[in-house]
Parts: structure tokens; C-alpha cells; sequence
């Protein structure tokens, strides 16, 4: 018998690729920063307020990141147009989009007036699909190939009863986009492909991860659902999205990762 022969590091190779994270200074876009740059990508970090992305920047200096701060959002044709040629002026070529940006907006249907719902879906939906328009482009121009990474959710396979119907709806829509543009890039050498996260640590689900009444009751009762017995942390989400952003998923498009500890498969 003989062996194939597997270069494994070259596999999850990603350095000296560029990389534009939308949404960098959120829990999960700053998860993608740290996972692309102490892996030996250059960064695009593109954020709607400067302060934050002025912080996270030095952040990435200091760990010695190359990256290149953006302060837009992907709302408009010319937003996104800007961050692409932002990444071509600073590194020459556009490798990787990670679009790490979102919302939630949580009241019952038939109290959501509906600009409320329609403020969802732009910024979960519309966004995503505004930058990968501009930078499909770009990578198709290129003619080599590149990864597209989503951010989804498994809320974008299951309901939840708290009044998640926008959150859902738009989370359903950007599993459709993956598998649609997945289809429709394939033949380029383009992969798109969705992280689909459950509960993990962040500034906004840390109350979860207290030990108080309130924070366990939550907890005990999430957890029932979840096989592994645990909340997410940020690496977990980190291996991956290496994985996605590498030439080691370069046979899988269109498809929705889950991170959630099986919780979508029980």
C-alpha cells in the first residue's frame, strides 16, 4: 500500500494573502482578524465607527499584523467599491472576504413596526451581498480563485420563539445567497461558503457565561439542546474559519458550517 502524500500545513495556508473582514470590530470579526493575521494574512478591517477600528488597528500593530483600517460599512455600491479598492492600493490583489457584520433587533412580529425588520435585513443581507458583489468581481478579474465567508447562524435553520423574526428571516436569506453564489462561482475557483455560530463568548452574550440565578436558569436551559455540555468560545469559531479561508475547503462551496456543539443536529 502506498500512502498519498498530503502537505497538511500547506493546506491551511494563508500567508501573504489579503483578506477584507467586514464587521471587523464585532465579536466574530475580531475572532476572523486574529485567526487571518497570526496565520500570516494582510488585512483589510473595514468598521462603521472609526474609534473602534482605530483601537482594533492598533491592536493588530502591536501583535505585528499588517492591516489596513476601512471605516465604512458595506451599504452602498460605492461603500464596497471603496474597501476593494482600498485592499488593491494596499496589497495588490483581494484573496479572502470574511463578512463578520450584523444585527438583531428582537420584539415579536406583530409589535416590529416594519423599518425596523427591513434595518435587519440590510444589514445582515443587503451588506452581504453589496460586498460580495464588488469583491466577486474583483477575484474573477483576478482569475485565481478566492474564499467567501458568511456569517450566519443556526438561527438560519431553526425559529426561536423570542420574537427572532427578522433575525431568522435574514439568516435564512444569507444560507440561501451562500448556496447560490457557491453554485454560481464554482467553476472560477471561488468557494462561498457560511460559519454558522450558536451561543460563544462575546461582549454581548458574557451575562450568559455569569454565575448568578438569571444567567444559569438561561444557560442550563440552552444547554439541554447542546451535545458537547458547553458555550462557544472565539476558537472555536477560529479553526474553522481557517479552514473556509483556506485551500483545504477548496472542494466545498455552498455550504453552512455549523459551530454550535451539535446543537442544530439534535
Amino acid at each position: 500500500m502506498s500512502l498519498p502524500t498530503i502537505d497538511t500545513a500547506a493546506l491551511f495556508d494563508v500567508a501573504g494573502k489579503t483578506a477584507i473582514v467586514v464587521g471587523a470590530t464585532g465579536a466574530f470579526g475580531q475572532v476572523a482578524c486574529a485567526t487571518l493575521g497570526q496565520a500570516g494574512a494582510k488585512l483589510v478591517i473595514t468598521a462603521g465607527s472609526a474609534d473602534p477600528l482605530a483601537a482594533l488597528s492598533a491592536d493588530l500593530e502591536a501583535a505585528n499584523i499588517e492591516a489596513v483600517g476601512v471605516a465604512r460599512r458595506p451599504s452602498s455600491e460605492a461603500d464596497c467599491d471603496a474597501i476593494v479598492a482600498a485592499a488593491l492600493e494596499a496589497f495588490g490583489a483581494v484573496d479572502i472576504l470574511v463578512v463578520a457584520s450584523g444585527v438583531n433587533d428582537v420584539a415579536p412580529i406583530v409589535e416590529m413596526e416594519p423599518e425596523r425588520f427591513q434595518r435587519v435585513m440590510q444589514a445582515n443581507v443587503d451588506g452581504a451581498w453589496l460586498i460580495a458583489r464588488a469583491v466577486g468581481r474583483q477575484m474573477i478579474a483576478q482569475g485565481r480563485g478566492g474564499k467567501v465567508v458568511f456569517t450566519s447562524s443556526a438561527r438560519g435553520k431553526l425559529g426561536h420563539p423570542a420574537g427572532y423574526s427578522a433575525y431568522c428571516t435574514s439568516k435564512a436569506a444569507v444560507d440561501g445567497m451562500t448556496k447560490a453564489l457557491g453554485c454560481e462561482w464554482g467553476g472560477q475557483g471561488i468557494s462561498v461558503n457560511a460559519l454558522a455560530p450558536t451561543v460563544f463568548r462575546s461582549p454581548l452574550t458574557a451575562w450568559m457565561f455569569e454565575d448568578n440565578e438569571n444567567a444559569t436558569r438561561v444557560r442550563e436551559g440552552f444547554l439541554a439542546r447542546v451535545p458537547v455540555g458547553r458555550l462557544g468560545e472565539p476558537e472555536d469559531l477560529a479553526g474553522p474559519l481557517l479552514f473556509l479561508c483556506s485551500k483545504a475547503s477548496d472542494f466545498h462551496t455552498g455550504h453552512i458550517v455549523y459551530a454550535d456543539g451539535g446543537y442544530t443536529a439534535g
